[in-house]
C-alpha cells in the first residue's frame, strides 16, 4: 500500500471515528440565544439536541433551577396555562412556542431531557434569553417649538422590524428606524401611535404632542373571545374638540366604513351605549361565528374625522353552546377559572376558547 493511499485510509478512519463519537455526546443547541419581541405576540424558541444512548422519557423547558432540586416544567406552571406549545419530539427537536406573551415572561429559558439510562439527565446552557416589551411613543423637545417622536421599546426588537406610524388613527408612513419622519409642532391637537409591521394588532397607545390635549380613540381591549350565542361588549373612549356630528362602529374588513346599526347582518343585534369622553360601547347579542372580525370606531366633527386604519378590537366567536358568563376575555380566563372547583363544563369551555383564541 502506498503512503498516499495509507494516508487517505487514515483520514477516512479518523473522520468515521469523529462521526461515531459525535453521536454519543450530550448537546442542546439554541438557534438564537437572545430574542426581544412584543407583548401580546408569539415566539418560537428553536432548539435541537443529541444524547448518547437509551430512550428519551421526559422533555421540558424551565426558567429556574436550584442545586439538588429538579427544575419545574413550565408546562405545569399556571402562569403559562394554555400558552405553551412544545413543537419538538423525543428524538432531536426541542422547539418551544409561547403565545400571548407578557412582559413578566422575560427570562432565560433552558431545555432539559431525561432518558431511561443511569444518570441520563441533561440540560443545555446558556439557553435563550427572552425579553418582552410593549411599544410606547416618546415625545422629546426639538428646535423651534417642535417635538420629535420615537417608537420606543425596552430592548432592541429582533429581526430589523419596519415601524408603522399612525396620526389621528390614519396610516402615515413606514420606516426601518423607530424615529417619526417629521417633526411635529407643540400646539398640535393630533395624536400619534406606532406599530410594527406584521403586528399591526399590537400598536402603542396613542399619545398627545402636548399634555393630554389631542384627538384620540383608546380601545378597552384589543382581543376578545366568546362563545356562539352569547353577548359581547366592545368599548373604547374617544376625545374630540368640536361638536361630534356622528360616531359609530364598523368592521375593518369592509371596503368603506359602514355603521353596524345599518348593516342587515346585524339587524336587531347591535346597540350603542355611552357618551363622549366616557366608554362608548358596542353590544352585539346572539353572536354568530361569522361575527368574528376586527371592529373599529370612528367619529366626525364639522372639520375632523378619526382615521380608519388604526387597529381596533379583534373578536373571535366559537363553539355551539351557550353557557353562563361567556363574555370572558381570553386573557382573563386563567385569572377567573384557575381556582375553580372541578367542573367538566368549565373545562370544556376553557379548552374551546384556548384553542381558538390563543
Amino acid at each position: 500500500m502506498s503512503l498516499r493511499t495509507a494516508g487517505s485510509v487514515l483520514v477516512v478512519f479518523l473522520w468515521s471515528v469523529a462521526v461515531v463519537l459525535g453521536q454519543y455526546v450530550w448537546s442542546v443547541t439554541y438557534t438564537t440565544q437572545s430574542i426581544c419581541t412584543l407583548k401580546g405576540s408569539s415566539v418560537d424558541l428553536f432548539c435541537s439536541y443529541t444524547y448518547p444512548r437509551g430512550k428519551v422519557t421526559t422533555t421540558l423547558w424551565f426558567t429556574k433551577m436550584e442545586a439538588g432540586i429538579e427544575p419545574e416544567d413550565l408546562g405545569q406552571d399556571p402562569e403559562y396555562a394554555g400558552r405553551l406549545e412544545y413543537q419538538g419530539d423525543k428524538k432531536k427537536d426541542c422547539t418551544l412556542r409561547i403565545t400571548d406573551l407578557r412582559e413578566r415572561d422575560s427570562a432565560t429559558y433552558k431545555f432539559r431531557l431525561l432518558t431511561d439510562q443511569t444518570r441520563g439527565k441533561y440540560y443545555g446552557s446558556p439557553g435563550v434569553t427572552l425579553s418582552v416589551t410593549a411599544l410606547q411613543v416618546k415625545v422629546t423637545p426639538a428646535a423651534e417649538g417642535q417635538k420629535t417622536l420615537t417608537c420606543s421599546t425596552t430592548c432592541t426588537l429582533t429581526g430589523n422590524p419596519t415601524y408603522i406610524w399612525y396620526k389621528n388613527g390614519q396610516h402615515q408612513h413606514e420606516r426601518t428606524t423607530p424615529k417619526y419622519k417629521y417633526s411635529v409642532y407643540t400646539n398640535s391637537k393630533d395624536s400619534y401611535s406606532c406599530a410594527v409591521k406584521g403586528h399591526e394588532d399590537l400598536p402603542s397607545p396613542a399619545v398627545c404632542v402636548q399634555g393630554q390635549s389631542c384627538y384620540r380613540v383608546t380601545y378597552t381591549k384589543r382581543r376578545i373571545c366568546v362563545l356562539k350565542g352569547s353577548t359581547v361588549d366592545i368599548s373604547c373612549t374617544y376625545v374630540g374638540y368640536y361638536y361630534t356630528r356622528s360616531s359609530f362602529w364598523f368592521r375593518s374588513d369592509k371596503s368603506t366604513p359602514e355603521d353596524l346599526t345599518t348593516d342587515p347582518g346585524y339587524a336587531g343585534r347591535v346597540e350603542y351605549t355611552g357618551t363622549y369622553r366616557g366608554p362608548f360601547t358596542l353590544r352585539i347579542t346572539d353572536l354568530r361565528e361569522e361575527d368574528s372580525a376586527e371592529y373599529r370606531f370612528t367619529f366626525k366633527t364639522h372639520n375632523f374625522e378619526w382615521g380608519h386604519s388604526f387597529p381596533g378590537t379583534t373578536l373571535s366567536v366559537t363553539g355551539n353552546t351557550t353557557l353562563y358568563d361567556t363574555t370572558v376575555n381570553h386573557n382573563e380566563l386563567q385569572d377567573k377559572y384557575i381556582n375553580h372547583p372541578v367542573n367538566t363544563e368549565v373545562y370544556v369551555v376553557l379548552y374551546i376558547l384556548f384553542q381558538v383564541c390563543r
